[in-house]
């Protein structure tokens, strides 16, 4: 079995001898340079590894991504697609192989998009990158997804237990193109929800409350919008925006319809048991905090969010808790948000607080 590793890259000499380490189980690794100007094509050839440099304009990440696929040789089984800040866990060959079966066009696999500060996981949900040599393109100027183009169905797909990809990225890397890109992606095709939720999402990363607010709208309206764990995101950012805007009722409103699209996750209860928190509405952080706590199993799906997977419902609840007098349960609290971030010296001092008025 032929396994290529494919990428494209600009300016991420800093990431070459990770990534290439981590890649080296494949049988050939290409990479698509698109105008560097530092060592990373140098440093890349010098570990083996066959670059093209080509200029994209204008930028498309699909179209980047069509073409470094082309860069692929012909008589590969298995593509395996990754960025320069992205790390493969030793033994991920393997596990492909043992996996991979006759009829199989694509594989899903285990990826943490990003950790918390401490070091923890923060987003993790299954990755789709990895796919036959044929019958396959991407699609969307940012955001991009591979597409089936092949004759008749595709293949089915199989699940890799035990690979895992980290996404270990540089957090000073631009995001400025992302709003652009999205915006013609949505111009090219308005039709598409996944790509208008997007749209809404980077909105709100900007700051752009109103913009957000209508965009997901528009979204939650589209008949292809049903995915009710993208529904409840689209409410929740709207709910943030709205919050920003100085309408607090609004937000709430937003947060409970979330929570009603998706009572199975935690998202919902977190940023409203936050918000009310915010306003010091105790009762409610209680409440809110308690019926997420009550869900145990987090989804596999880029949903996912760490912070309510972390210590932040303990946390809330631990500090509502306290200031309606209730001290054990508050620093019962505290304790497991502790545990939970054991270097947290805000959360230590509380509990110490918390003991020293239970003793009065």
């Amino acid at each position: 079995m032929k396994i290529v590793v494919y990428a494209i890259c600009k300016n991420e000499e800093k990431f070459v001898d990770r990534w290439v380490d981590s890649m080296s189980e494949a049988d050939k690794i290409v990479v698509l340079d698109t105008g560097s100007e530092d060592n990373t094509v140098e440093k890349l050839r010098n570990r083996g590894v066959f670059v093209t440099e080509e200029i994209i304009s204008p930028w498309r990440f699909d179209v980047a991504r069509n073409r470094s696929l082309e860069l692929v040789d012909e008589d590969a089984d298995i593509c395996v697609c990754t960025d320069l800040d992205e790390v493969l866990h030793k033994g991920w060959r393997e596990l492909l192989e043992k996996a991979w079966k006759k009829g199989a066009s694509r594989a899903t696999y285990r990826y943490t998009w990003n950790f918390t500060p401490d070091g923890r996981e923060g987003v993790v949900f299954w990755y789709e990158k990895v796919h036959s040599r044929y019958g396959y393109r991407w699609t969307h100027p940012v955001h991009e997804v591979l597409e089936w183009v092949g004759e008749g169905a595709p293949g089915f797909t199989v699940k890799v237990e035990g690979m895992q990809l980290d996404h270990l990225a540089d957090p000073n890397k631009s995001r400025a193109q992302y709003l652009p890109l999205l915006e013609m992606s949505v111009a090219e095709n308005p039709s598409d929800d996944r790509n208008m939720h997007y749209l809404g999402r980077e909105y709100m990363f900007k700051g752009r409350w109103q913009d957000c607010i209508d965009t997901l709208k528009k979204h939650l309206a589209m008949p292809s919008a049903v995915w009710k764990d993208e529904r409840a995101a689209s409410m929740r950012f709207i709910a943030k925006s709205s919050y920003n805007l100085g309408e607090k009722k609004e937000a709430v409103l937003w947060y409970m319809s979330a929570i009603c699209e998706a009572p199975h996750l935690r998202e919902g209860y977190s940023d409203l048991a936050r918000l009310l928190y915010t306003e010091k509405e105790w009762e409610g952080v209680i409440y809110f905090a308690s019926q997420g706590l009550e869900i145990k199993e987090r989804p596999a799906s880029y949903i996912c969010e760490a912070e309510a997977w972390g210590n932040l419902l303990y946390d809330l609840r631990s500090i509502a808790y306290y200031n309606i007098g209730r001290l054990t349960e508050a620093l019962k609290d505290a304790e497991k948000a502790l545990e939970i971030t054991p270097e947290d010296k805000r959360i230590s001092n509380n509990i110490r607080i918390f003991r020293e008025e239970l003793k009065k």
